[in-house]
């Protein structure tokens, strides 16, 4: 099976977990959100799984760039819109296993995903 790596390529964390992949020889395919943009329903989706709050990177800076009136009474459809808006602010990396999705990178939880 094929997994897709969503991320932005630039990103320290991508960079280990695509090393990691690589180092494994696990085969994925990466899809930049930043440049191939990300669609609403893999979004809802992530954010069902995981909840919006797991999903919304808020501590980066494109998030913490935002005005007072977008950062405010946040929830799950407000998230999305921001995230469609300004992909960056998806945490990363999210790795698509099929049915799941583990996001951000921990090297024993991709290890025992991908046993």
């Amino acid at each position: 099976m094929t997994y897709t790596l969503y991320g932005i390529k630039a990103c320290d964390t991508m960079k280990k977990a695509r090393t990691w992949l690589d180092e494994n020889a696990i085969a994925y395919e990466f899809h930049d959100y930043k440049s191939q943009g990300i669609d609403r329903d893999s979004l809802n989706r992530w954010c069902d799984e995981h909840g919006w709050e797991a999903i919304l990177n808020r501590a980066g800076t494109t998030f913490r760039k935002l005005d007072d009136a977008s950062k405010a009474d946040l929830d799950q459809a407000k998230a999305v819109e921001l995230m469609l808006a300004q992909p960056s602010m998806i945490k990363r990396p999210v790795l698509a296993l099929g049915e799941r999705t583990l996001v951000g990178f921990k090297p024993d939880l991709y290890a025992a995903a991908l046993a």
